[in-house]
């Protein structure tokens, strides 16, 4: 568990709660930086129907790496590519490839800072944007500054110089993002980038075929797990370009409905728009997790991620590491906006859960799983979902809610698989009093659970869920500061020591490097310490039993006068060195199975989950064994001493006698049991089992001998009691009887139990013997066979209806094309851009609330007619709208990004991270005016370097090559906003 790449070692933070890692059944974790590194990089892309990235060189296993250096000075010697044809076709000069690229460079809300010539550095709003800007960048269009009004780009080693008309920002509703800008040449152009699912319905109806094509390079994009982003452009006139821009000017100046007809003005230029291509991006998991989740399934352990990611996102990083895929029965989708709608969201996906069910066990109640696939609209991810989570007939949602509810033992029994996605503002509604109930029925019985845009409070909350209704013991993973609270509330702690600082780490039980150490923590130390605890506490009952209730067979025959029947300094010393090492030492050595058998057969950790190994059967067992030996162990040296006699015919009937049979024969019976119980043998095992008997006699004869009798005489009377009773044969018949009667049994319990019914240990140890007789190599551990199944098998799409899954997903944030537009970004530090990201994200929720942005698809009929040319001549520039460009468009470029205050940026690892900033600064008036303190002209101004700031910030000095924040880094990574 030690991480060589990151130099870190696992760390155990307390020694308390080592069994509970074997009795784990819910694991509650966070995402990013947690199961995926936050690390985006630009994989595949479809341009004009021809799919790029794939690379298959049957010579060469390892393909080889693209060098772009020769081909584009400019190029970022990080960026990693491997398929030849894209670049030759960017040196070809193919006009659709160029302008796909072109998009890229032009389209997005990317700062630059040139530090020196050709040293670019890119501060991306979300790391997506990043990547594609750097892939971009890459194959030649190299997006270089940018101002309120114009973009600077390097296009095949030309300078060019973009008006930038207006930006479309990107919201959750929309998702999509559009800039409109001009060419040097006069030509006006929208370009697009978005959901498949949205902008594949504005394209003009020519791209019919094209869209057909794509659409099949994004399932397969979508089926191995990559981000998907589909790119159009349109041209526009002068005339649609003037008539637009006043229609826009007005919804932006409104003001009732802002939003609503900001919305609809955006709707209604991007239409009739011509298919470009799609670009795939890999938000690179950490090593090893699909196939941690996969062990961990098969131990019975449900995992639940817990993200304040958008829904896309969290999806899509399901599908990656396997916890979602598209041979489950359904995947359901919980987004209601009130307690009604979430209620009936959550009864519809029961009931459906019952009928699936009973349909896959047999076809019984075939009616009722008509109905129940009748009545359930739009909540799975096969079918459409109404943003409010009700449906459009409300007489056949009554008459399914007027169903009765089925009780809680058919959830018990649901056989199929499911998974659960809830959002974050239907999961408030579901954890009100009288809903949480209904919430854990329905999501105890899936799979699989992703909580998306939760807060860190609900992720504390949800986790107490769990722990008040299903009594079953909990483990929260995560590495951020907004995960703390999941940490602390949750059993058992584990934090990974990561990117993202060590507030979880200080908070945590365990901590280590990456999520895939966390199959080895439960599977094999959790699974040993469980089983090690309840072996210690059964065999510590067992021999304190066995002591004790000697005395109190004794006081039958002594009166119950108080009169020991062991020698004072016996009764000190047994639970002090006679009996405290062989157990200690099997509290910390013992193994059932090796490391790799508990890896290699996940099942063995079931019976902790079951608490089958100590609870009050075995606990009384234990003692009813205790209680057994101490009758044997009396009794026995009682009967046969009463009338043994020695060689000389004198009687052994005497009280020194019986106490040192009856406590050899304690330690021997004690010490053999110990034996049975250890399943590993180590060097420690044999020091101490055989030591301590050893030291038992040694100790007798020593507490027995002339010499302590010389030196304490009121002490030590009774001279050579321990060698006259051992030299008696007799006295060792009675030893050697009474344990044969005390272990014998045991033995012949076990062995019937062995061969009648054995456990699945007892079958991993019994198939390792046999291999290791036969000298066969071991079995290959299950981690590599899901390692050979970890690409993704033709056809998987279709195992859900044929239904199609979008791989869209954009960590992008509302609020900043409005904030590039309006030039406060070139005013304000990156603390008070922080502060107007954190204001203006929320914006999409409130637009939600109030209705589903709609728009008009595009009409599929009519000849395919070329997009309009454009207009010559220069249209006015809009300054007087705050998503419109601001400013005069001749203003040139130096002179204003040299009074620009550079945005932080950090080669900490914590500015990869998709966060949404918190408020930490004022933003500067609406009207331009500056303060004091921002003023760039004065002593105080906010003139701050990228060093000064990540000094400030972090304590230390870095630079990286491309860096994706929004501000500073944030304890609340995945915080998202809500009311």
């Amino acid at each position: 568990m030690f991480c060589s790449r990151c130099n870190t070692a696992a760390e155990a933070r307390t020694t308390t709660l080592n069994e509970e890692l074997g009795q784990v059944e819910y694991i509650f974790s966070d995402k990013t930086g947690t199961l995926t590194q936050n690390i985006m990089s630009f994989n595949k892309c479809s341009i004009n129907g021809q799919t790029y990235g794939e690379v298959m060189d049957p010579v060469e296993k390892q393909p080889k790496r693209l060098d772009f250096t020769p081909f584009n000075p400019l190029a970022d010697s990080d960026f990693c590519f491997y398929d030849e044809k894209l670049l030759e076709s960017v040196k070809m000069g193919d006009s659709r490839t160029h302008e796909f690229f072109r998009l890229l460079s032009l389209c997005h809300t990317v700062m630059s800072e040139e530090k020196s010539e050709g040293e670019l550095v890119y501060k991306a709003q979300s790391p997506d944007e990043g990547a594609l800007v750097t892939a971009a960048r890459n194959f030649g269009f190299v997006f270089r500054s940018r101002t309120p009004g114009t973009i600077t780009t390097t296009e095949m080693g030309r300078t060019v110089t973009y008006s930038l008309l207006a930006i479309l920002d990107f919201n959750n509703i929309r998702k999509r993002m559009s800039v409109i800008v001009r060419n040097p040449e006069g030509r006006i152009r929208l370009y697009c980038k978005g959901a498949d699912t949205v902008l594949l319905e504005r394209l003009h109806p020519c791209n019919q075929e094209l869209m057909s094509i794509t659409s099949d390079h994004l399932n397969e994009y979508g089926a191995d797990g990559l981000r998907t982003l589909a790119l159009a452009y349109r041209e526009l006139s002068e005339d649609e370009w003037e008539t637009w821009s006043e229609s826009h000017r007005c919804a932006d100046k409104a003001t009732d409905c802002r939003e609503d007809r900001l919305a609809a003005a955006y709707d209604k230029i991007e239409q009739d728009m011509m298919l470009l291509g799609a670009t795939a991006i890999e938000d690179k998991l950490q090593e090893g997790v699909p196939e941690t989740i996969a062990l961990l399934s098969l131990a019975n352990i449900k995992i639940w991620v817990l993200t304040g990611d958008k829904q896309e996102t969290a999806v899509n990083i399901g599908y990656s590491c396997k916890m979602l895929t598209d041979e489950m029965t359904e995947v359901f989708i919980i987004s209601g906006h009130t307690v009604q709608s979430v209620r009936q969201e959550l009864r519809r996906a029961r009931e459906n859960m019952i009928a699936l069910s009973r349909a896959k066990g047999g076809g019984k109640d075939e009616g009722i799983g008509g109905w129940a696939e009748a009545c359930f609209m739009g909540n799975g991810l096969k079918d459409g979902q109404e943003g409010d989570g009700t449906t459009a007939g409300g007489s056949k949602q009554l008459h399914c809610s007027s169903f009765p509810s089925s009780p809680s033992n058919d959830m018990d029994n649901i056989s199929g698989e499911f998974a659960l996605i809830i959002s974050g503002h239907s999961l408030a509604h579901a954890l009100e009093a009288d809903m949480e109930a209904e919430f854990v029925s329905v999501a105890c019985a899936c799979k699989a659970v992703i909580c998306c845009r939760v807060t860190p409070l609900q992720k504390a909350q949800v986790v107490e869920l769990i722990k008040k209704h299903k009594k079953a013991v909990t483990l929260a993973i995560g590495d951020g500061a907004n995960d703390v609270s999941m940490i602390k509330s949750a059993h058992i702690g584990v934090g990974i020591s990561g990117q993202e600082g060590i507030q979880a780490v200080l908070a945590s039980d365990y901590s280590f490097a990456q999520f895939r150490f966390l199959q080895r923590l439960l599977l094999v130390h959790g699974r040993w310490s469980y089983l090690r605890m309840c072996r210690f506490l059964c065999y510590f009952f067992y021999k304190n039993f066995a002591f004790t209730m000697v005395h109190f067979w004794f006081g039958f025959f002594c009166g119950f006068s108080a009169q020991t029947v062991y020698d004072q300094y016996f009764i000190t010393l047994y639970n002090i060195v006679y009996t405290s090492l062989p157990v200690l030492a099997m509290g910390v050595f013992d193994q059932d199975v090796p490391d790799h058998r508990s890896l290699e057969y996940p099942k063995l950790y079931e019976p902790g989950q079951l608490n089958l190994l100590f609870n009050k059967k075995e606990f009384f067992i234990c003692i009813a064994q205790g209680i057994y030996t101490s009758v044997v162990l009396f009794f026995v040296p009682y009967a046969v001493l009463s009338f043994a006699t020695q060689s000389n015919g004198v009687p052994l009937a005497n009280y020194q006698t019986f106490a040192v049979t009856t406590a050899t024969a304690l330690v021997i019976v004690v010490s053999v049991q110990i034996a049975l119980d250890t399943g590993f043998w180590t060097i420690f095992n044999h020091m101490f089992v055989w030591g301590s008997v050893s030291s038992y006699f040694t100790i007798m004869f020593a507490l027995h001998s002339q010499t302590l009798f010389r030196i304490f005489p009121n002490q030590f009377r009774f001279i050579g009691s321990a060698q006259n009773t051992l030299l008696q044969p007799v006295v060792w018949l009675t030893i050697a009887l009474a344990t044969a009667i005390c272990v014998v049994p045991v033995l012949a319990f076990r062995f019937l139990k062995l061969d009648l019914k054995p456990q699945l240990s007892d079958t991993v140890r019994y198939t390792q013997l046999v291999r290791q007789k036969r000298r066969k190599p071991a079995g290959r551990c299950i981690g590599a066979a899901w390692r050979g199944t970890g690409s993704v098998s033709e056809g998987r799409l279709g195992a859900r209806g044929g239904s199609r899954r979008s791989g869209y997903a954009f960590s992008h944030q509302e609020g900043f094309g409005e904030l590039i537009t309006s030039g406060k970004n070139m005013r304000l530090s990156s603390l008070a851009l922080a502060n107007f990201a954190s204001k203006h994200s929320s914006s999409w929720i409130e637009t939600l609330r109030k209705k589903k942005n709609t728009h008009t698809p595009p009409s599929t009929s009519g000849e395919c007619s070329p997009a309009p040319s454009n207009m010559s001549g220069m249209g006015p520039a809009l300054s007087n709208s705050s998503s419109v460009l601001g400013g005069s468009q001749e203003t040139p470029i130096e002179e204003e990004t040299d009074t620009a205050v550079v945005l932080s940026s950090s080669s900490h690892p914590a500015a990869l991270e998709q966060a949404e900033p918190r408020a930490s600064a004022q933003v500067a008036p609406a009207d331009g005016s500056t303060s004091a303190a921002a003023s760039t002209e004065s002593p105080g101004g906010w003139t701050l370097s990228l060093e000064t700031v990540q000094e400030a910030l972090f304590g230390r000095r870095g630079c990286a090559s491309a860096s994706y924040s929004q501000g500073p880094p944030s304890d609340a990574r995945e915080t998202p906003h809500t009311d």
